[in-house]
């Protein structure tokens, strides 16, 4: 934006020079002109405004902080790995527990991420089908942003299918070196399939440890159905009457026990966050990445340097002709006169 500043003087210094120059023409022709002011240089000015233009240009470059890779340090971590498996079917639109079961579970879900430090982390989504959200990475900041846009239109097969997040969670782990591996499941519990348990048990085999968070109450509550923002109305069955969707804490507890983790209460987040911060924090830790990180250096002070010198060359400049080009007489001008 300020570099929009050199082509305006730029624009000025020819709209003065046109203007002397019909003001000139104005006085007297341009020869009688030349003997009046033998020492006057056109050159000497149009060279002073562009030896202006570059050392502002240079000044406004050096406001922006120019960086420059010039170094590369290892840098090793230290962690475990962590998949969560986000239940985003439409019971867990469900708001007897607030603002719904969904938010609650990525308000969970984002406050364990705060806690990590270098465990790297990944998110699947599922209802009837599992999806890929987020591969494991260490990126906490990509998984705060593509947690918070998960919501049940992303899953084209509805329904609750825990088997399928457990057979994802099988192929997101890419460290078979790694000790400590835990998924963690939060849902509601609604579970519409038989073969969760195998599924399980296949995690136990592969040295998955899993977690089950559970969030909503055993009274249940409605799923409502919104149009921008407001209920309309509330999910109902093929006999016309409400749907009422209860969490299943027993499947949750039964799948955690089978899988050599622990039942979560969710419905507090912060006891919950805690819980999961401790088992998390007691875990051994494995160091499973090297990365090479660029140390980038400031180099805004070669353009101030060489900015403040073009506008001292500029200061110092004279409008008139330099002596030693007068004396090489290029043009005869001498003898002419």
């Amino acid at each position: 934006m300020y570099l929009a500043i050199i082509p305006i003087i730029a624009v000025l210094y020819l709209g003065v020079y046109w203007w002397q120059q019909r003001k000139q023409k104005q006085f007297a022709d341009s020869n009688l002109i030349d003997k009046l002011s033998p020492e006057r240089s056109t050159f000497k000015g149009a060279f002073k405004i562009i030896v202006l233009c570059i050392g502002l240009g240079l000044l406004i470059v050096s406001l922006a902080n120019p960086k420059m890779g010039t170094k590369l340090e290892t840098v090793k971590r230290q962690g475990v790995d962590i998949v969560f498996a986000l239940d985003v079917s439409k019971s867990m639109l469900a708001e007897d527990i607030a603002p719904s079961r969904l938010d609650k579970s990525k308000q969970i879900i984002n406050k364990v991420i705060d806690k990590l430090g270098s465990d790297r982390v990944g998110i699947i989504i599922y209802a009837g089908n599992s999806y890929p959200l987020l591969p494991i990475t260490t990126d906490h900041a990509a998984a705060h942003m593509f947690l918070q846009n998960a919501n049940p239109d992303m899953v084209s097969s509805q329904g609750t299918a825990i088997n399928e997040a457990i057979e994802r969670g099988l192929t997101f782990f890419d460290n078979d070196e790694q000790t400590n591996r835990f998924l963690f499941i939060v849902s509601d519990g609604e579970d519409h399939e038989e073969n969760t348990m195998i599924s399980t048990s296949r995690a136990v085999e592969a040295g998955i440890k899993t977690y089950t968070v559970g969030v909503g109450t055993s009274k249940g509550g409605p799923i409502p159905l919104k149009q921008n923002g407001r209920v309309i109305s509330y999910k109902k069955d093929n006999k016309g009457e409400v749907v009422i969707t209860k969490m299943n804490e027993k499947v949750l507890k039964t799948i955690a026990d089978k899988g050599k983790g622990q039942y979560v209460n969710g419905n507090k987040t912060q006891e919950a966050v805690d819980i999961i911060e401790d088992v998390l924090l007691k875990a051994e830790k494995m160091e499973f990445e090297t990365k090479q990180f660029s140390d980038y250096k400031d180099q805004f002070q070669w353009f101030l340097g060489f900015g403040i010198l073009f506008l001292i060359i500029e200061a110092l400049m004279f409008n008139k002709k330099t002596r030693w080009i007068q004396n090489l007489n290029l043009f005869n001008q001498k003898n002419k006169n």
